[in-house]
């Protein structure tokens, strides 16, 4: 994928379903998850353990089929030997779904055929919240050289 994908889908996508996110605020999985929602994208929470739980705004379900019908963008938080299982399951049940992102370290080059194959993106070993902050100017405030050149001062 390239940049542009990456620009077009995050700035396309607006209801995001994380899959295995948690209530503590020091996971990976958390941090992502509200940096999405106070970026505007409507977050809706996957994790069995929490149902019911209210996280950024929103119940936590405990299934891929009990997310509303609009959710566009599966973000998984789960071992990469989970995702072949989480892919044909999100297949079935989630008909608005345009794009499956894998975080980082999870990959299943299988599945992600069989999800191209059905007509969504697939997004392996990124993460979309470094991808936001990277093509939309945001990790400069870190001191990293993005490349992006923005006129924003402060």
């Amino acid at each position: 994928m390239t940049d542009a994908d990456f620009r077009r889908i995050l700035g396309s996508v607006r209801d995001v379903a994380c899959l295995g996110v948690s209530a503590n605020p020091v996971r990976p999985s958390h941090y992502v998850a509200r940096y999405l929602s106070l970026k505007g994208f409507r977050v809706h929470s996957v994790n069995p353990g929490l149902v019911g739980q209210d996280l950024f705004g929103r119940a936590v379900v405990g299934d891929l089929a009990d997310l509303p019908q609009e959710v566009e963008m599966l973000d998984i938080f789960r071992r990469s030997e989970h995702v072949p299982g989480i892919v044909d399951h999100a297949l079935e049940v989630m008909p608005g779904l345009r794009v499956i992102w894998m975080q980082i370290g999870v990959e299943d080059a299988a599945a992600a055929e069989r999800a191209r194959s059905c007509g969504v993106e697939v997004v392996m070993n990124r993460c979309p919240k470094i991808e936001y902050q990277r093509l939309f100017g945001e990790l400069r405030m870190g001191g990293f050289a993005t490349g992006v050149i923005s006129s924003r001062i402060g």
